[in-house]
């Protein structure tokens, strides 16, 4: 019996299975409102199968964006803009749907990756960009503001307004975004976080407001409600953010009731050096796996059904998300099913798209 395709209770969720639509970056919302584009994308990844979706990273202001196309959670017109995508997946699906609530930090104002990024300056028609410390991601870039005691309430209500507009939403769950180099991340990492205050320095002040966020946010919705965090286990850098430290962070995450942790790596400086290849992220999550109690999803270029299923039968990980993999197989759960021997639940209208091979892979998304 699969254990990819087993029911699993991510605190107060039931998920189908154990397969992870990580979030992924679209940069095709308009001033941070979900467009057409999201119906098309979340929609049809909604049927693939999967046990959970996690919509990409949302930005909770507007200086919080990656890039001017990034989505966003902080208005009732960005609010009324992602109910128009969640009602159209509702009607047609059961899977539940998570958001990512972010905050790009220093990397915040640059031009979408297909019109060659780097960050667009003020003077640019970009914007000003805030960080822990006046330290930019690259040289060239611009310097961000140093964030003040107001600063710092700002950033945090702002991710405590975002995660009660996705209540009202009826999103599933939450992941705070503590990775890739953006905002909270910052915070964590030494080669980010130079500050002389309570929040930077020695470990424990480093994640101090990450901690003080996650807190305001666990404390804004229903205790029912799951919120994990996202984060980098290392920097792949020399003196920077490493899994020991990341270890911590979990420890302090889970006494304060996180649901999950979600292991990812990098994306903190330029200087970083990693080697990708298959599964080479998955240590990560098996170190964390060892130190936790609560559920950990691993990631990280995680393409063969045979490669999940052992993750999770093994134990390395409870769950397992796919990014890429997902948008070049957006019926990637349907596949894995038939060759592990499971089945997923498909909408009414596909039924019949079941091979002879495969006749009972599919079953009523109304079951």
């Amino acid at each position: 019996m699969s254990q990819l395709f087993q029911p699993f209770k991510l605190g107060g969720l039931s998920l189908d299975n154990r397969i992870v639509i990580a979030p992924m970056c679209q940069y095709s919302a308009d001033d941070g409102a979900a467009t057409d584009w999201h119906m098309i994308h979340l929609g049809h990844l909604a049927l693939s199968g999967a046990g959970l979706l996690i919509i990409e990273a949302t930005a909770v202001e507007p200086e919080g964006r990656i890039s001017a196309a990034d989505l966003g959670l902080w208005s009732d017109r960005t609010e009324q803009a992602l109910a128009r995508v969640l009602g159209a997946i509702r009607t047609y699906s059961p899977i539940p749907v998570a958001i990512q609530l972010a905050h790009a930090g220093r990397k915040a104002s640059t031009r979408v990756p297909w019109a060659g990024g780097g960050q667009v300056s003020p003077a640019e028609g970009g914007w000003q960009p805030f960080a822990p410390s006046a330290l930019p991601y690259a040289p060239t870039e611009v310097t961000p503001q140093a964030l003040d005691a107001a600063g710092l309430a700002r950033v945090k209500e702002a991710f405590v307004a975002a995660a009660r507009r996705s209540m009202r939403l009826g999103l599933d769950a939450i992941e705070l975004h503590a990775a890739h180099g953006y905002l909270l991340h910052e915070f964590l990492s030494p080669l980010s976080n130079r500050r002389d205050d309570a929040y930077g320095g020695a470990l424990e002040n480093r994640v101090r407001f990450p901690l003080e966020v996650f807190e305001a946010v666990r404390a804004a919705v229903p205790a029912n409600v799951p919120v994990g965090v996202r984060v980098s286990a290392t920097d792949w850098a020399e003196g920077g953010w490493d899994i020991e430290q990341t270890i911590v962070f979990a420890h302090e995450l889970e006494r304060r009731g996180c649901s999950y942790i979600h292991a990812s790596s990098g994306g903190l400086t330029s200087a970083q050096k990693i080697a990708p290849g298959p599964l080479y992220q998955v240590p990560f999550a098996q170190a964390l796996k060892r130190e936790v109690t609560m559920p950990v999803i691993a990631v990280g270029l995680i393409t063969q059904p045979a490669e999940a299923e052992d993750i999770v039968a093994s134990g390395k990980a409870d769950l397992v998300a796919l990014a890429r993999a997902m948008l070049y197989d957006p019926r990637w759960p349907w596949h894995a099913a038939a060759e592990l021997g499971a089945q997923v639940r498909a909408p009414n209208q596909y039924l019949r798209s079941q091979p002879r091979e495969f006749k009972t892979l599919l079953k009523a998304a109304s079951d």
